[in-house]
C-alpha cells in the first residue's frame, strides 16, 4: 500500500520551489494559487530569505502550494492518484494539503484556508510571548511529564524519539534549563506556541470560515493528527482541520496507523525531508521517498507503480461506516433497517490506549452489520453498510 505525507510548516527552505518552475505549466498553477491567497508565492518559494519565508503568514500558504503543485506533477489526473494512494495524512498545516489532495476540498478552498490560518496564527501568537523547542531523546514517558510539570503542552508528539514542546518563554527556559535525562532541547525558530491554548483565537476565526466551506467525502482515506483515526467524512475532516490548530498533533499515533493499515512505501512530497526522517526511524521496512525536486519523480513514479493499489475511484451508491482505529469492536443495537442519521454513534472500538465512537458520516438505513461483536478490527476496516438518505448522500 501507497501513503502519501504532506508537511508542516518549518519544512520550507529558501528556493525550494525554483526547479519545480521549469516543469511545464507549473509556474501558471502557481500564479493562480497565488492570486488566490494574495501572496507572491512564486518570490518566496524563490528568492525569498529565510527570515521572510518564516512568517508564520507566508509559510503556511507556500507550503500547502508547493504541495499541491508537486502532486500536478506526480499524477497527471487526480483520478490517477485517488485509484493507487491507500491513505494520505499530513503534518499540522499539511492536513489541508491532504484534505485538498484526497478531493475534500478544493485547492481553492485550501488556499483561502491556509491563508487565514496562517493570518489568524500569527496575530494570535502576538498576545502572549510564546514559543516551542524540540525535546529530543530521552525516556517518552519521563520527557511528557517533564514537559507537563513546566505549564508546558506537547504541542507535536511526533515519535522517533521527538517531541515538540510549547507555551511561554520563561517555561521553556525552565525546560532548558532542568531539561529531561538524556536528552538535548532546541529552540524553534517559530512566532509562538502552535498547537496549544494560545491557539484559541484562531480556532475561532477557522470555525467562522469554515462554516461556508462545502466538503465532498475523502476520495483516499486520511490518517488525522488529532489521534491517528482514519476519517473518510468531509465535514469531520474539515472540523478536524479547525481545532486541530490550538490541539496537540499527534504524529506517532499516524505513524502507528499507517503500519496498521498495511502501508509499504511512503512519498513525502514538498517541501519534503523531515517527515521522511521521522518515518525512517519509526516505521522500520517501510520504503520512503523524500520528493525533493523534480530528478526525484522517476524514483517517485517507480514507487507507486510498486506500491500502488489499483482501485476505483467511483463512488458505491452505498456508504461504508469503518474503524477509525485498531482494536476491539463493540457493536450498537442499531438494526438493518434502522435510520441512522449523520453523525450518530453506531459502534464503539477499544484500542490499548482508549475507546473511541464510531460515528456515521451519513444519514441512512442500516443494510447490515460487516462485524460481529467483539471482533478485532483494523484502521479503515468497513464495520457497517448503510443505504444513504435520498439527497443527503
Amino acid at each position: 500500500m501507497l501513503a502519501i505525507t504532506c508537511p508542516g510548516q518549518g519544512s520550507q527552505t529558501p528556493g525550494f520551489l525554483s526547479p519545480w518552475l521549469e516543469l511545464p505549466g507549473v509556474a501558471d498553477r502557481l500564479h493562480w494559487l497565488s492570486t488566490v491567497a494574495g501572496i507572491d508565492l512564486a518570490a518566496h518559494g524563490t528568492t525569498s530569505d529565510e527570515e521572510t519565508i518564516k512568517d508564520t503568514a507566508v509559510a503556511q500558504p507556500l507550503i500547502v502550494a508547493a504541495g499541491l503543485l508537486s502532486l500536478l506533477a506526480l499524477f497527471q489526473h487526480p483520478a490517477d492518484g485517488f485509484r493507487v494512494v491507500g491513505a494520505g495524512a499530513g503534518h499540522s498545516v499539511g492536513e489541508i494539503t491532504a484534505a485538498s489532495a484526497a478531493g475534500v476540498i478544493s485547492a481553492e478552498q485550501a488556499m483561502v484556508l491556509v491563508r487565514e490560518r496562517g493570518r489568524s496564527m500569527a496575530s494570535a501568537a502576538t498576545v502572549t510571548a510564546t514559543g516551542m523547542s524540540a525535546v529530543l531523546g530521552g525516556d517518552p514517558q519521563e520527557v511528557l511529564a517533564s514537559i507537563e510539570s513546566q505549564g508546558l503542552t506537547a504541542a507535536n508528539v511526533n515519535g522517533a524519539g521527538q517531541v515538540v514542546a510549547a507555551g511561554t518563554l520563561e517555561q521553556l527556559a525552565a525546560l532548558a534549563d532542568n531539561p529531561p535525562a538524556k536528552t538535548r532541547v532546541m529552540p524553534l525558530k517559530v512566532a509562538g506556541a502552535f498547537h496549544t491554548e494560545h491557539m484559541q483565537p484562531a480556532v475561532a476565526d477557522l470555525a467562522r470560515l469554515s462554516r461556508a466551506v462545502s466538503t465532498h467525502d475523502a476520495r483516499v482515506p486520511i490518517v488525522s493528527n488529532v489521534d491517528g483515526s482514519v476519517v473518510h467524512s468531509g465535514p469531520e475532516v474539515l472540523r478536524r482541520i479547525v481545532n486541530q490548530v490550538s490541539n496537540p498533533v499527534r504524529w506517532d499515533l499516524c505513524m502507528e496507523t499507517l503500519k496498521d493499515l498495511g502501508v509499504t512505501g511512503i512519498i513525502e512530497i514538498p517541501p519534503a525531508g523531515a517527515l521522511t526522517g521521522l518515518v525512517k526511524r519509526g516505521l522500520k521496512g517501510v520504503e520512503v521517498l523524500a520528493l525533493k525536486t523534480p530528478d526525484d519523480l522517476e524514483a517517485a513514479h517507480r514507487m507507486v507503480r510498486e506500491h500502488g493499489s489499483s482501485r476505483q475511484a467511483s463512488q458505491p451508491t452505498w456508504r461504508l461506516v469503518t474503524s477509525p482505529v485498531k482494536g476491539m469492536v463493540q457493536v450498537s443495537a442499531v438494526q438493518p433497517g434502522t435510520e441512522v442519521a449523520a453523525g450518530d454513534v453506531v459502534a464503539h472500538v477499544s484500542s490499548l490506549r482508549d475507546s473511541l465512537e464510531v460515528r456515521s458520516g451519513h444519514a441512512g438505513t442500516v443494510v447490515e452489520w460487516l462485524v460481529e461483536d467483539g471482533d478485532p478490527v483494523s484502521p479503515g476496516q468497513p464495520l457497517l453498510r448503510m443505504h444513504p438518505q435520498e439527497g443527503l448522500s
